[in-house]
């Protein structure tokens, strides 16, 4: 099972370093990691995707309160949320295809960000299933290059558990 955590921490150096090496230490596997600064700059938001049952999430969970620099850790389970990732990608377009890519491009509701003679660099945000499907489709175009960032998430603001 996929789950997404968010873990709330200070902003201090070493802080990602010691949180990254707790789920090494015990043979976890991070899927996504995504790490920046909240509106407060005393405060950073980590959000961390692993794969794993429910007792994984729960001694990952344990292990994240007890170190110093963590302030909250909120498992997104059972919650509604907001997920988001980004892509940047660079897509062979030549000119027998490049209307093809820019169609495509406006159904994902992505944007074109850098043209060249012989490629299109598109920014692609959305939840994983939607940047998956993109990637898909744009790849018979062939890609250049490609860059993705850890997926993000926040919960909803109609929890009632006031996450």
């Amino acid at each position: 099972m996929r789950h997404t955590i968010s873990v709330l921490v200070e902003n201090k150096p070493g802080v990602l370093a010691r949180i990254s090496s707790l789920f090494s230490a015990r043979g976890f596997n991070i899927d996504s990691l995504a790490v920046g600064e909240t509106e407060d700059p005393q405060t950073s938001r980590m959000t961390i995707v692993v794969k794993g049952d429910d007792s994984v999430l729960e001694q990952i969970t344990k292990q994240l309160n007890k170190l110093i620099d963590v302030i909250k850790v909120s498992d997104f389970t059972d919650i509604k949320y907001v997920e988001r990732g980004l892509a940047l990608i660079r897509i062979n377009a030549g000119k027998a295809n490049r209307g093809e890519i820019i169609e495509l491009a406006n159904i994902f509701r992505t944007r074109i960000i850098d043209i060249a003679s012989d490629s299109l660099m598109l920014e692609v945000t959305g939840d994983k299933d939607k940047l998956e499907a993109f990637i898909k489709l744009v790849s018979v175009y062939g890609i250049k290059e490609m860059c993705r960032t850890g997926e993000i998430a926040l919960a909803r603001g109609d929890n009632k558990r006031g996450e």
